[in-house]
C-alpha cells in the first residue's frame, strides 16, 4: 500500500520497455521477420542502457 505512490526508477522504466519490445519481437516472429529483428535490436540496446546505469 505504501509503494502506491512510488516513482519508477530509471532502471525499472527500461527494464519494462525491454520486455514490452521482447513481447513484440516474439510476437512478430511468425508474421514478420524483419520487424521482429529491429524489436530484438532495440530491445538489446536498452539491455545495454541497463547495464551502464549503476
Amino acid at each position: 500500500m505504501f509503494g502506491l505512490f512510488k516513482k519508477k526508477s530509471e532502471k525499472e522504466k527500461l527494464r519494462s520497455q525491454y520486455e514490452k519490445l521482447l513481447k513484440e519481437a516474439h510476437s512478430l516472429s511468425t508474421t514478420n521477420r524483419k520487424m521482429s529483428d529491429q524489436k530484438a535490436f532495440e530491445a538489446d540496446e536498452i539491455m545495454k542502457k541497463i547495464e551502464k546505469l549503476p
